[in-house]
């Protein structure tokens, strides 16, 4: 549930974000916040209650549970070999190999990894060239001398059992709520990562910090020279708590879902060096008060292609379909939505023109979807988060077998 504090107007901001931490994340829908008026003016972005429905299609996918009973399944990956390894929040890393969930965890997180509220062990993705190096890439919440922090390693596998190999990034910002956690390797064999504003909403807009930003590193942790901010891992900024990240299988472009304040949550067409405009405009909101111009942080400032209006989706993982009917459409987990989402952009790229919805409310909240080197859709459910109703085979990982 995305953390929801109610603010009856900007100017009541810094008391909003004093009592920002007393609410549930990922999908809590409080007060509307009043709009602004002023200043700088970027292009608008869509409500999603505005925009049309995609009309029910046959599913070119049949669906079988490959399994059950996960401890909070958070994110997964596929190796060359047709394992998948994935997290679980409370700090484990399992492997399914030949449809099969292994019973010993292939590693193990101890102490001070923390697991609590929305922390603990996220992210996770395999190296391009797994085949011959064997690295894999985690991004984990942890707690030392009082502080909540969040870090990003490198990790080695071996015969199927995993150990750490070399820290990349540390004391990312860190909190109970807002973590991002979302970690990909780009088409460019780099390594992109989410990281949430941990419940400070002004560090998004200050680029010395790297909360509620995109983060870019190469993969042994240095930065690239082509950085948009030289010497910082900041890719864009001005993010409140993003959880999504996929390239278009075309375009290449980047895409992210982030949770909003007051709903509308966002699905933003990434950029380098750009501002996505957070605390200070959400969803379609267009304009900075004059009074805030001055807190802005550097870059030009940009709202999202899509956004859900008064609706809570809670989105997370995403993923780009690249086979079958209906390659080139955006699939989006939802969390408090309870679905499946398929979106198909319209033809630059900007907007989304369709959203159909799948398993609504029938499988309930929705971590992340990915999609395997075979064209398979996997999805994994969090009922088990602490905010959804488990049933007795929770959490589960589904397949979305191709049917084309």
């Amino acid at each position: 549930m995305s953390n929801r504090f109610r603010s009856n107007s900007l100017a009541a901001f810094s008391l909003a974000c004093m009592l920002l931490a007393l609410s549930a994340c990922e999908g809590t829908k409080e007060g509307k916040p009043a709009a602004p008026a002023a200043a700088p003016t970027p292009a608008l972005g869509k409500p999603a209650d505005s925009g049309k429905e995609a009309p029910t299609t046959a599913m070119p996918y049949t669906k079988e549970v490959v399994a059950t009973k996960l401890n909070v399944p958070w994110d997964m990956d596929f190796a060359p070999d047709g394992r998948i390894f994935l997290t679980e929040r409370g700090g484990t890393i399992r492997v399914i190999d030949k449809g099969k969930l292994q019973e010993e965890p292939a590693y193990r997180f101890e102490a001070p990894l923390q697991s609590k509220g929305e922390g603990g062990l996220l992210g996770m993705a395999l190296d391009k060239d797994f085949k011959t190096n064997h690295y894999l890439y985690v991004y984990y919440t942890y707690q030392e001398g009082g502080q909540t922090r969040n870090r990003v390693i490198r990790m080695i596998e071996s015969g199927g059992k995993v150990k750490p190999d070399k820290v990349l990034l540390d004391n990312l910002p860190g909190e109970n709520i807002h973590n991002g956690g979302r970690i990909k390797v780009g088409p460019d064999g780099l390594l992109y990562i989410t990281n949430g504003d941990a419940s400070k909403p002004s560090i998004a807009q200050d680029v010395t910090q790297l909360g509620g930003k995109i983060l870019r590193i190469r993969p042994d942790g240095t930065i690239p020279q082509d950085n948009p901010f030289p010497g910082s891992p900041v890719y864009s900024l001005g993010h409140r708590n993003p959880q999504g990240l996929s390239w278009h299988p075309e375009t290449g472009k980047l895409y992210s879902t982030e949770h909003g304040q007051t709903a509308h949550d966002e699905v933003n067409l990434i950029e380098p060096g750009t501002n996505y405009g957070w605390p200070l405009i959400e969803g379609d909101v267009s304009q900075v008060p004059a009074k805030d111009a001055g807190k802005l942080g550097p870059g030009p400032l940009k709202v999202p292609i899509l956004h859900s209006g008064t609706t809570t989706w809670a989105p997370s993982g995403i993923t780009f379909v690249t086979k079958g009917p209906w390659k080139g459409n955006l699939m989006v987990a939802n969390l408090r939505g309870t679905q499946l989402q398929r979106m198909i952009l319209g033809s630059d790229g900007t907007s989304v023109a369709k959203v159909e919805e799948l398993f609504k409310n029938e499988l309930g909240r929705i971590r992340n979807v990915a999609e395997a080197p075979d064209g398979s859709l996997y999805i994994i459910t969090n009922n088990r988060d602490g905010r959804g109703k488990p049933t007795a085979d929770d959490d589960q990982l589904i397949r979305l077998k191709p049917a084309f």
